[in-house]
């Protein structure tokens, strides 16, 4: 079963040409919306309701709260991110590896980090991807996967960090 046939066999909303990397699904899926072209790398946790209220409880007994999570078009969430309940992750958004979503992210944003904050601009990192990274049609796909890779690899590395 590939990651959207199981996420759709749980209960999720999974709209088209999704892939979904992930069985971090949490303990209520059906609490979790995807739209269309959305990837979901591995490691990624969806949580919809806060386990924490168990701590509280008087005569009229524990408290609940559950969320939903809803993830718009043409998004991407790293591998390791955890998206929190109640999070609505709008239309064309990238999730940086490891980010951690407590608060819900405007259209048109790369956020990254722990708590996640906006760190770009989708529109400015798309002009840099079309302008300046290999496209498929550059790529020798009569090669094996290792070949076409190592043919088609970036050596630079990125600046160092400042003081």
């Amino acid at each position: 079963m590939t990651g959207v046939e199981y996420g759709r066999y749980k209960g999720m909303t999974i709209g088209e040409n999704c892939r979904l990397y992930t069985r971090n699904l949490g303990s209520e899926p059906w609490l979790v919306e995807v739209a269309n072209k959305v990837t979901v790398a591995p490691g990624v946790q969806f949580i919809t309701h806060d386990g924490s209220t168990w701590l509280f409880e008087d005569g009229n007994g524990r408290r609940q709260l559950f969320r939903r999570i809803s993830i718009g078009s043409n998004v991407f969430i790293g591998m390791n991110s955890i998206i929190m309940p109640g999070v609505k992750i709008e239309d064309c958004v990238i999730v940086a590896a490891g980010s951690v979503i407590v608060k819900s992210i405007p259209k048109g944003v790369i956020v990254g980090g722990n708590p996640a904050k906006i760190i770009g601009s989708y529109k400015d990192y798309e002009k840099k991807v079309l302008s300046e990274y290999i496209s498929n049609s550059e790529i020798d796909f009569s090669l094996n996967y290792r070949a076409r890779t190592e043919n088609s690899t970036d050596s630079s590395y990125k600046d160092y960090l400042k003081h």
